[in-house]
């Protein structure tokens, strides 16, 4: 899992404590920016249909539902792609 804030790699954790923080830059990290439910295009943008609302995505809380968000090294990968034929589509022709 990294940090949301700094991008820290906090490693693999099992289970977040509700006021665990970052060893980088303090902020916590069990926010709804770390939880892999969270998606911004969702109705309380959260893609957990029993979550309870929260009104600062970027402060602790206590949700139950949370899970870290792991980012694989191949999305990852996939994103570099993406990236690298988008520049080859709009690169500038001589």
């Amino acid at each position: 899992m990294d940090c949301w804030k700094c991008g820290m790699a906090i490693g693999t954790v099992e289970r977040v404590g509700f006021r665990d923080d970052c060893p980088r830059c303090g902020w916590p990290v069990h926010v709804c920016h770390n939880c892999e439910f969270y998606d911004p295009g969702f109705h309380n943008q959260c893609r957990e249909p029993m979550a309870e609302a929260v009104t600062d995505r970027e402060r602790a809380n206590f949700c139950e539902y949370f899970t870290p968000v792991v980012k694989s090294a191949k999305r990852v990968a996939g994103d570099e792609a993406a990236r690298d034929r988008l520049a080859t589509l709009f690169r500038k022709r001589s």
